[in-house]
């Protein structure tokens, strides 16, 4: 990752709308791997289009088995002939990236079929732990060692020799240890027995294991969750048609998003039916106060009656993935929520406890981590600021489930959002299309057009926040006079940019704790303003700034660059100007009622050299941004242009 890669989620107010559903992952691989296995061609229709698809798919090519894609872009489906348990490619290297849903039942699939493979992956599959899998496998006469670090990836398998009937296997550490075991066990031929040693964490993801099995014509034998049994002459044979079901975990941020921007937010492709474990996030928001309704092939999220989630102490043991989002919903909760049984998050795509904790932290809350637990408390102040951008750690669910940071009030920058690649390639366009971001009206306009005094009075007519972006580099220009740093000197005023302490508050302006008064309007002031704002670094400094404004109910700002840059996702955008003339005779006007001296042949030309001078600039030059309506307000007076500007949201806002 460069520090270039990254999305700025604005600060968001309410969420509603409706969503379709990816494949899940889970049940994704899974239904690839017992296709493969079996005799007869499957239909998968619905199957997720992510990383950890795609590494499953390479790998079952090079495999040997014939995989075709028909149908479209949108309604792509593959036709997967199996092998009947037998690759046609004895000997093969085999790359799955960071896919646990690949590499685990693959590892334990090839290594009960009787050919030499290597299998590895990125660095962090090479941290994640393996060798309970291999120690299992083992026990049935898999023949596997290690290539680097001893219990870790890469692996090198080789044909497996007659060994016992039994194996064990611990369930503490990763489910995916025994659904890896289980789906490969009919290639033995013969009655195979696993016992579990210890407590079995994330149960439901074995329940999806069986289910597909079952679907592929192998019923497992079990004693509730301590020993699973296969029984000799057990086969796979392809279903004909099979549908994935919608993502379960990925339904869990769009579901609290709804519980935390009011709803009702909509997700389609798995209800009540569902046999995924994550479906029971659900039941968890209903305890922290959400509205939940649930259909067939759908669930629905409301806010709390009482518009505020309440905090929650849960075992989330049967949740793993989808409780991640719970620690972030924790944020907008009363009280300190308590996630409880997480211990695997240790051993994901990372570290999730640690991760999860330093995250959390940067928006202000106040977080306990153990082993297998974390507990967090929001913090006081109702708007989460985030020291830096969220950091995602090349996780693909710490990237989803901090998207939500953006309903508290400042927006969030979100680092690597291509991580989400590894499952929901599209998660960000989706998540936009049903959240509503706080509104901005952008007004932006030559010096002296009267786009201030225009945007002021807007912004009282709304009751929304307003931004004087002028006063910003106008501050910064009087802030360098005052420390004696040269208006060109770029590097030192980018400093002072981001550390100079600006407040609004009503019609007051304050400078490092000073109030400010008319010294901000002079011509001097105005003209150190343009130079700073020529600067590019300067300009970036102050974006940050800038986009700080932006607070519920909404904003109205002012400048050159403000819908072109600062706010290109403004509701209205609107470019407001003059002639030359007219505005150097406002100027005039206004100068002389503050008792000022004024030349209004010296203004003219002030105002035609900055006209130049904001226009040809390299960075954020003054022009009409694309998207934005022209207003021009050399006939109107201030009223007039303050009532065009109402009118045309008002259009908008009825659409």
């Amino acid at each position: 990752m460069t520090q270039h890669e990254y999305i700025d989620l604005p600060p968001l107010m309410s969420a509603h709308g409706t969503v379709r559903l990816p494949g899940s992952k889970s049940i994704s691989n899974r239904v690839l791997l017992l296709a493969a296995l079996a005799q007869g061609t499957t239909e998968v229709r619905d199957l997720l289009e992510s990383d950890d698809t795609k590494r499953m798919l390479e790998a079952l090519v090079t495999l040997g088995v014939k995989i075709e894609q028909a149908g479209d872009e949108a309604f792509r489906v593959y036709l997967v002939t199996g092998c009947g348990g037998d690759f046609s490619n004895k000997n093969a290297k085999l790359f799955l990236g960071n896919a646990g849903t690949a590499f685990r039942p693959l590892t334990a699939a090839l290594a009960l079929s009787g050919g030499s493979y290597e299998l590895s992956g990125v660095p962090r599959m090479h941290e994640r732990p393996i060798g309970d899998l291999v120690d299992a496998l083992r026990q049935l006469g898999a023949d596997i060692s290690y290539l680097g670090n001893e219990g870790f990836p890469p692996l090198q398998i080789s044909p497996a020799k007659l060994a016992g009937d039994t194996a064990q296997v611990r369930g503490d550490v990763s489910s995916q240890f025994l659904t890896g075991l289980l789906m490969a066990l009919p290639l033995l031929k013969r009655t195979v027995k696993i016992e579990v040693v210890g407590e079995l964490i994330s149960k439901p993801y074995i329940e999806i294991t069986l289910a597909m099995m079952a679907r592929f014509g192998v019923v497992v034998q079990r004693d509730g969750w301590r020993s699973f049994t296969v029984m000799a002459g057990s086969r796979y044979i392809s279903p004909g048609a099979i549908h994935v079901e919608g993502d379960a975990s990925s339904a869990s941020y769009f579901l609290a998003a709804g519980a935390i921007g009011g709803g009702p937010l909509s997700v389609e492709g798995m209800g009540r039916g569902s046999i995924q474990g994550d479906v029971r996030f659900a039941e968890a928001l209903e305890q922290m106060g959400a509205r939940i309704a649930h259909g067939s092939n759908f669930t629905i999220a409301h806010a709390p009656e009482s518009g505020k989630l309440k905090a929650i102490d849960l075992d989330c043991n049967h949740i793993p993935d989808a409780a991640m989002t719970l620690a972030v919903a924790a944020l907008f909760a009363d009280g300190t929520t308590t996630l409880r049984n997480i211990a695997s998050w240790r051993v994901k795509e990372t570290d999730r406890i640690a991760a999860m904790a330093t995250e959390l932290r940067k928006v202000g809350a106040t977080v306990e981590e153990g082993a297998d637990f974390i507990r967090i408390t929001p913090p006081q102040s109702s708007i989460l600021n985030p020291q830096s951008g969220i950091d995602t750690y090349d996780d693909h669910r710490m990237a989803m489930c901090f998207s939500l940071a953006a309903f508290g009030g400042a927006g969030v920058r979100i680092n690597d959002p291509k991580c989400v690649a590894k499952t929901f390639p599209d998660y960000f366009k989706m998540f936009a299309r049903v959240t509503q971001p706080v509104p901005v009206i952008a007004i932006d306009g030559p010096s002296a057009s009267g786009k201030g005094t225009v945007a002021q009075r807007v912004a009282t007519a709304l009751g929304w926040h307003y931004l004087d972006s002028g006063a910003l580099y106008r501050l910064l220009g009087l802030a360098a006079q005052k420390r004696g740093i040269a208006l060109d000197a770029e590097a030192q005023l980018a400093t002072l940019a981001g550390e100079v302490d600006i407040r609004f508050e009503g019609a007051d302006i304050w400078l490092d704790g000073a109030l400010v008064g008319d010294e901000l309007r002079t011509e001097e002031a105005g003209s150190a303003a343009s130079k700073v704002a020529a600067l590019p670094l300067v300009r970036a400094a102050l974006l940050d700034k800038q986009r700080a404004f932006r607070r519920a109910p909404g904003l109205v700002s002012d400048g050159r660059d403000m819908a072109s840059v600062v706010f290109p996702d403004s509701v209205l955008k609107i470019f407001l100007t003059a002639s030359a003339e007219a505005r150097a005779e406002r100027r005039y006007k206004q100068l002389k009622e503050k008792g000022m001296s004024a030349n209004i042949a010296a203004l003219l030309q002030d105002i035609q050299a900055r006209d130049e001078r904001d226009t040809q600039r390299s960075a954020a030059p003054l022009q009409q941004a694309q998207g934005a309506s022209l207003l021009d307000t050399t006939p109107l007076n201030i009223e007039q242009a303050v009532q065009e500007v109402l009118s045309r949201y008002r259009v908008l806002e009825s659409k």
